[in-house]
């Protein structure tokens, strides 16, 4: 039912929820300037899309010991802000195995899972003795999924270290080309860069390409993208990063909204993409061997689909870890 709640309110259908989800979508850009009215929609959109009985069945349906009757827990979950919504599937994850909620939001995106937390709570009551949106400090949980950076998973393995715990950091996605893609499948790999300003963990930031890649055609299929350039803080990342790239006499490629620079590394800054040129796919699959605990997903033909890095299926969990099967482990009284 929330799905179809979530599509009759963004198609503007009359619902309970259609002028509050159609206000927030068209304000959130107030507080968090990235979220902009057609990030905000896009993510509900996909939310919506994943919400279908055939998925919830498949997804469920894999794991028998949601059919065990069991003493829920608290499971106590800290939300990034980087896109609209990115803490949904682990608030979803944790209902749907049976447990109580006590989200931390992001500064940054408090609003909509509020709102999404209402909805429930209006389809089934039991929701309201399940769900709590923590304020200040997280506290009264037996299990933790937190989601930050580098930085801040240094901090959370100090304050949940003594409990069950997923403790995520930094991941990138990258993309590998052949360079015989169709003009539909560089278009469809611009929607993995670009969407979301290229913020999301599942955005491609890096591109494997063959030695002496022609990107003329690439560049010329993102052409839509260029829109980006009029967003203030994408411009100033744009601006910034080219400055830096001129005054270290470093080599790039400027297409007018987008700085291609060939680099090692995989996080790429906001308004650039790096490349990397490779030989054989042997070459790249002891690349990605190496580096399996950054990677978050790769889009290529012999792998997820162009145009799809941003819409996973509920049973693509972060950085591999099964939501489902760590919350399993709790024992019939609750406690690990």
């Amino acid at each position: 039912m929330l799905g179809d709640i979530l599509h009759d309110a963004l198609a503007g259908k009359s619902t309970k929820y259609t002028s509050q989800l159609i206000r927030l979508i068209e304000t959130q850009h107030l507080n968090n300037p990235w979220f902009t009215p057609d990030n905000v929609r896009m993510a509900v959109k996909a939310i919506a899309d994943l919400l279908t009985s055939e998925n919830l069945t498949r997804w469920c349906s894999a794991y028998p010991g949601l059919n065990s009757v069991t003493s829920p827990v608290n499971v106590g979950i800290v939300m990034a802000g980087n896109i609209p919504l990115v803490g949904f599937h682990d608030f979803l994850s944790v209902l749907i195995a049976g447990n109580r909620v006590i989200a931390k939001t992001s500064s940054k995106d408090p609003d909509l899972i509020n709102l999404i937390a209402d909805i429930l709570i209006s389809i089934n009551s039991d929701f309201k003795n399940r769900i709590l949106i923590a304020d200040g400090i997280l506290s009264g949980f037996d299990m933790v999924i937190a989601t930050g950076s580098d930085n801040s998973s240094r901090y959370f393995e100090y304050y949940f270290g003594k409990s069950p715990h997923i403790i995520r950091k930094n991941r990138n996605s990258i993309a590998v080309v052949d360079g015989t893609e169709s003009n539909a499948e560089l278009e469809a790999l611009g929607l993995d860069v670009f969407s979301y300003f290229g913020l999301g963990c599942r955005n491609v930031s890096k591109l494997y390409v063959p030695e002496k890649y022609d990107f003329s055609e690439m560049i010329h299929s993102w052409e839509k993208y260029s829109v980006l350039i009029n967003h203030s803080k994408y411009a100033s990342n744009y601006d910034f990063n080219k400055a830096i790239f001129l005054v270290n006499r470093q080599k790039f490629m400027d297409t007018g909204f987008l700085l291609l620079k060939e680099e090692n590394g995989f996080s790429s800054p906001v308004a650039v993409l790096f490349f990397e040129y490779y030989n054989t796919q042997e070459q790249l699959q002891d690349v990605f061997e190496n580096l399996n605990d950054k990677i978050q997903c790769i889009a290529g033909r012999d792998f997820l689909p162009f145009g799809r890095s941003q819409l996973p299926a509920l049973w693509d969990y972060a950085d591999g870890i099964d939501t489902i099967e760590f919350l399993l482990k709790k024992k019939i009284t609750g406690i690990l």
